[in-house]
């Protein structure tokens, strides 16, 4: 594999597992203590990525709330 396809892998990676964190912050309420990250350039980078996680998060819940493939469960 090429460096930029390891590139875009380990991107996509992040970007996935930062997404699946949203969704557990939003329907449990655990979150990622980024404060016990003693480097602030490490915890700027995750603070960062996590962030895009909320709004790849947002934009999916989004589509599924206005889409006609996906109804509400009841249960709740």
């Amino acid at each position: 594999m090429t460096m930029i396809g390891r590139l875009v892998h380990y991107t996509l990676d992040a970007a996935l597992l930062s997404t699946v964190l949203a969704g557990v912050r939003r329907s449990s309420g655990f979150t990622v203590e980024t404060e016990n990250i003693s480097d602030p350039t490490v915890r700027s980078v995750a603070d960062k990525c996590l962030g895009f996680g909320e709004t790849i998060f947002d934009m999916i819940q989004g589509t599924a709330v206005n889409s006609q493939y996906f109804k509400r469960d009841s249960r709740k």
